[in-house]
């Protein structure tokens, strides 16, 4: 019934965008804390205080709505990275700072949701797992922008693909994840960051950094002379 609702006309005005927000700050309690298969739109219009039928008129599933939630979530991750990321200082800094914000975000703020995206995002049914696809692309677009600017500076190794040296840093965070929301326990965010980063780095930089430095450096010379030439 839920995901074979006809699609309708959404209303629009301050009115409406009270009520999606309304209806999306409960679909995340209830995602959160039920997970995908159990919640039910009619549970989230009881919590809310609404007939089904009015989530209904705002989305026209359950598919649709968690979708929405967790576009929503990821939104404020990047925002919340992209806002305090470290640019004017070293790759590694920036590599420590978004390793631990990652981890703050999910276990601190989102430990629900956090093991609703890890579980889903597994899934490759058609109910819900490929709707993860472009979202996944668009979460890791901010990691994948700080290995090519570090790559640029002679920092991140050339050797290997970015998308490779994207999983190595996301896939040890998603088993401490993992770990962390099945055992129930807490994780020193700091140190665990620390550590990450530590046991990663060394594996990210090139074989010859000064080498890799020079080179760097070479492109940029090369760069503003053209640019002089081209004056």
């Amino acid at each position: 019934m839920e995901d074979n609702a006809a699609a309708r006309r959404i209303p629009s005005g301050a009115r409406a965008e009270q009520r999606i927000r309304d209806i999306l700050r409960v679909s995340r309690e209830v995602f959160a804390e039920l997970g995908y298969e159990k919640t039910t739109t009619t549970e989230i219009a009881q919590r809310l205080g609404v007939s089904e039928a009015t989530v209904f008129t705002y989305f026209q599933s359950k598919r649709k709505l968690c979708v929405r939630v967790i576009e929503d979530w990821y939104d404020e991750i990047i925002g919340a990275i992209e806002r305090g990321m470290p640019r004017d200082q070293s790759t590694r800094a920036q590599l420590a700072f978004y390793v631990k914000t990652h981890l703050r975000l999910f276990l601190i703020q989102g430990t629900g949701l956090c093991a609703l995206v890890l579980s889903e995002g597994r899934a490759k049914g058609p109910e819900l797992g490929q709707e993860f696809v472009p979202l996944q692309r668009r979460y890791t677009a901010p990691l994948m922008d700080l290995l090519a600017r570090g790559r640029e500076h002679g920092e991140i190794r050339r050797d290997v693909p970015l998308s490779l040296l994207r999983s190595a840093i996301l896939g040890p965070m998603e088993h401490i994840l993992w770990d962390a929301i099945a055992r129930q326990r807490e994780v020193d965010i700091d140190q665990t960051a620390a550590d990450m980063v530590a046991v990663l780095w060394p594996a990210l930089q090139p074989a010859d950094i000064e080498l890799e430095a020079l080179r760097a450096f070479h492109g940029e010379v090369g760069a503003a002379l053209r640019k002089l030439d081209q004056a």
